[in-house]
């Protein structure tokens, strides 16, 4: 059994759309997914804010390199165009972690670098696991709570939006 956390993002186009079409293409190994939040953009900041979720994935079928290409592949079916770093997307599906694995592969590195930074994916995954860890860097919750509090201000609740149609 392979279980992973997936961070969603989306800011161009259907935001909302995009992120259900990544619920969708998860559905069938999915255990868990987080409220919609809205948030800045980080990185290159002048472009639209981004709507972000994250899943909570299991499956006896795939490993790390699994979910990564299941990612991409929504990605492509929501035709993601990669032209700038941190630029606009229709739709990004990070693999956050996947059972603690370590990976240095630049297509892969595991846990994703950023996390413990960002409230963006910190914020959603405790929404819907209290008590996460991200590997070799402890609780979720303490990582959160060690944020400066613009980067968690920063991070809206969109209770008018859902995943599911």
């Amino acid at each position: 059994m392979s279980r992973a956390v997936l961070s969603l993002g989306s800011n161009l186009g259907d935001r909302l759309g995009y992120l259900r079409l990544a619920v969708a293409g998860f559905a069938d190994v999915l255990v868990a997914a987080s409220p919609v939040y809205e948030t800045a953009p980080w990185g290159v900041t002048d472009q639209p804010d981004f709507l972000n979720a994250v899943l909570i994935v299991e499956s006896d079928e795939l490993d790390e390199w699994g979910w990564l290409r299941r990612g991409q592949e929504l990605e492509r079916r929501a035709q993601r165009r990669r032209e700038q770093r941190w630029g606009p997307r229709t739709l990004d599906v990070d693999v956050v972690t996947v059972d603690g694995v370590r990976s240095e592969d630049p297509e892969l590195l595991l846990p994703h670098p950023g996390t413990p930074s960002r409230a963006t994916v910190l914020i959603p995954w405790l929404a819907v696991d209290p008590n996460a860890e991200l590997p070799g860097h402890g609780r979720v919750a303490d990582l959160l709570e060690a944020l400066p509090p613009e980067e968690i201000a920063g991070v809206h609740l969109r209770g008018d939006l859902t995943l599911s149609d």
